[in-house]
């Protein structure tokens, strides 16, 4: 199982997308009491409350762990839009988390930002300390709206992948990214109990009422009630009324896909905070899943560690020709297969058998029930390809 470590985690939302999506998280780190005690409450590995900008001191606890992956979103007010415009030493940390992934070397790396991040001076200087380290870089601005989020935000993801190539996950994930925006009910149907709402962000000229029809905006930090007197906005979804209202703590944290039983602590000033830094879970679980198809794409003689080499000629045809699958769905159905010989770790006679010793191993037992089911459907796919070539054979004989 690939083993990461989430640097400036703050409450956890990066770590859990990824812990969705069935990576293992080793251990978190973070500087601010009230995010790291959050944290804490919500997962069961260690977080380290350690200032990373002492990168010595962050890299020897690091490579303690010895993680194929390193996940992290540098704070990011300085590149914000509602932030300051122009960049300081919180920037920096920016160059913190490209110095410490280029010292410990994990054979991953995800760094999450603003899009406004990707055009500074900062990630500059970090991409030519990845590029120098030999990692082939994937940068995208992906909107969480498209990507299974029922809110507008946008964000820069940079992937390294140590001697690889660049844009060597835009393709899939360019397939994954959905053509229509999430809305609030297209993701929580009518569960919450109210269809418009009212969102002030920082920028006062922005502040309208919401439709739960379509995605919502950016959460902030900042969380402000109706003001008295509010005159309307041309963009308004509806007059106001006693029924409209902001959103409140728990609805907010909804907005970020967080789940109904995540633990929030500390005083509301320090939730919302949390809130509004986080990175959406479902968002990082979709990052997350497209870096697992990148891994589970790549023959197994190439992944390092990997001795069996994947030999199926035929079967994806099959399954669009035969099972009439979408070209997508076909090849997804080769990931998961891929992905299970990379549990396995070793050849195995394709039978029944290699789907019990499959189901042995902890790394499977470890998946959540979707994700084994899953692979699962996808292993007998194959052992049906292979009864239907033998069938084949057995023609051509007689």
């Amino acid at each position: 199982m690939l083993r990461a470590v989430d640097l400036f985690a703050g409450c956890g939302g990066l770590s859990l997308g990824f812990q969705n999506a069935g990576i293992h998280i080793e251990a978190a780190f973070e500087f601010w009491d009230v995010a790291a005690n959050c944290y804490e409450k919500n997962f069961n590995h260690p977080i380290h409350r350690v200032d990373l900008s002492d990168t010595e001191t962050a890299i020897k606890l690091i490579k303690d762990y010895a993680p194929d992956l390193i996940i992290g979103g540098p704070p990011c007010q300085d590149f914000s839009f509602a932030g300051k415009r122009v960049e300081s030493e919180r920037a920096g940390l920016t160059e913190s988390f490209a110095e410490i992934v280029c010292s410990v070397k994990p054979l991953y790396f995800v760094m999450e930002n603003v899009d406004r991040a990707a055009k500074s001076n900062a990630f500059a200087v970090a991409r030519e300390l990845y590029k120098a380290n030999g990692y082939g870089l994937t940068e995208m601005i992906l909107d969480a709206s498209k990507c299974g989020v029922p809110q507008k935000r946008k964000r820069f993801f940079c992937i390294g992948i140590l001697n690889g190539e660049d844009n060597a996950v835009c393709d899939i994930i360019s397939e994954k990214v959905s053509k229509k925006s999430t809305t609030l009910r297209d993701y929580y149907g009518d569960e919450l109990g109210f269809e418009y709402y009212y969102r002030h962000p920082r920028n006062y000229s922005r502040r309208a009422i919401f439709s739960i029809d379509e995605p919502a905006p950016t959460m902030r930090g900042v969380n402000r009630p109706v003001p008295k007197g509010y005159p309307g906005h041309p963009n308004d979804a509806c007059e106001l009324s006693p029924f409209v209202r902001a959103l409140t703590t728990a609805e907010r944290a909804l907005v970020q896909t967080f789940p109904k039983d995540f633990i929030w602590i500390g005083n509301k000033t320090d939730t919302e905070q949390m809130i509004g830094n986080a990175v959406p879970v479902k968002l990082a679980e979709f990052v997350a899943a497209a870096l697992v198809q990148y891994m589970d794409s790549i023959p197994a003689s190439e992944n390092i560690g990997q001795d069996y080499i994947w030999i199926m000629e035929g079967f994806e045809n099959w399954l669009v020709v035969e099972k009439s699958y979408s070209n997508r769905a076909a090849k997804d159905v080769v990931s998961r297969c891929r992905r299970s010989e990379r549990i396995l770790h070793c050849a195995k006679r394709l039978d029944s058998y290699y789907v019990f010793l499959l189901q042995q191993q902890i790394e499977y037992q470890a998946l959540s029930a979707t994700v084994k089911s899953q692979i699962k459907r996808a292993v007998n796919l194959q052992l049906e390809y292979a009864e239907y070539l033998n069938e084949q054979r057995n023609k051509v004989a007689l």
